[in-house]
């Protein structure tokens, strides 16, 4: 059985805002830590049928890139549940309504004008 390790560090200032976000995985060809500005995190608790999160920015994560970061994980989201849906059709119709939101945040947040 293959294992693989992902590493968060999270460097805080006095009011415990991040500073810094490094990430490291000995999975990927790059096992050194790599910086980010931004991180959400999500694990299922089977358990207790609920999610934990954990969502972080650095101080200096500007709102224009914020806003790009939202729209695409909005839209990395849909991909995920698209796949672990076994081909659903009601999860396809659900995916299409999620779509439709994306573009309509993008346009009213101006994500994609930006890109351009």
């Amino acid at each position: 059985m293959k294992k693989a390790e992902i590493k968060l560090e999270v460097e805080l200032d006095d009011n415990n805002v991040p500073d810094t976000i490094q990430w490291s995985s000995t999975d990927g060809q790059n096992t050194e830590s790599l910086p980010t500005k931004a991180m959400f995190l999500a694990l299922w608790d089977g358990q207790y049928k609920n999610s934990l999160r954990i969502d972080l920015w650095t101080k200096d994560m500007p709102y224009d890139e914020m806003k790009r970061f939202f729209y695409e994980t909005l839209q990395t989201l849909g991909d995920s549940f698209l796949r672990s849906s076994g081909g659903d059709p009601m999860a396809e119709k659900i995916i299409g309504d999620l779509r439709d939101y994306c573009a309509h945040f993008a346009e009213k947040m101006e994500v994609l004008e930006q890109q351009n």
